[in-house]
């Protein structure tokens, strides 16, 4: 289970090793410790979030805890169908300094060679049901992970231009990690949210 000390992994003041070497040699060791230890409690609890889905879904996608030259300002899961793996259409489960995340979501690394575009992608607005996801959050994809989301009932789903896309999820806020069952609410949330998954490929 995810707690609020998961989410404070994140409130460091660099996150790139560059920086930290030269400002704060000695954290080093005990962010490296620090992060990998939040890491495998995150691992563990996409895969129970896995096993929890079972099919269509295919394995997870969990993204490492560093790339090499930095250590992350959040972790980063999804999820897709076996058969659309390729598409960028994703349910996202993030964890950042401020909060938990669960979304649809628009992959833009993977639209190059997603057999779905983003109009496609798109047409999930179409399926929305105002009154079924009236306790979920709707944002543009362009706005910030840490920025404060409006309701479906109160934000116009109303794209912008071409490259538009909106993304509509649920969150946790830090100080309200464990006294839920992530992995349960990361199930059920994704649940809730794959008639407008499958809408994306229809």
């Amino acid at each position: 289970m995810l707690t609020p000390q998961h989410s404070r992994l994140f409130d460091i003041p660099f996150y790139q090793f560059a920086q930290l070497k030269k400002y704060q040699p000695e954290s080093i060791p005990q962010i490296k410790a620090d992060y990998k230890a939040a890491w495998q409690d995150w691992q563990t609890l996409i895969k129970q979030v896995a096993a929890e889905l079972g099919e269509p879904f295919a394995p997870p996608h969990i993204e490492r805890w560093c790339n090499g030259w930095q250590v992350r300002a959040h972790f980063f899961a999804y999820f897709k169908y076996a058969q659309h793996r390729d598409a960028a259409a994703i349910l996202s489960v993030l964890l950042n300094r401020r909060r938990l995340t669960v979304s649809l979501d628009w992959h833009c690394y993977k639209a190059n060679v997603s057999p779905i575009a983003l109009p496609q992608y798109n047409q999930w607005l179409d399926a929305l049901d105002h009154k079924r996801y009236v306790a979920f959050d709707l944002w543009h994809g362009t706005e910030n992970e840490y920025a404060d989301y409006g309701t479906v009932a109160d934000t116009p789903a109303e794209l912008q231009d071409d490259e538009d896309f909106f993304c509509i999820g649920k969150h946790i806020e830090r100080d309200d990690l464990g006294k839920t069952d992530s992995a349960a609410w990361i199930a059920q949330t994704i649940r809730q949210l794959v008639p407008l998954y499958e809408a994306c490929f229809k």
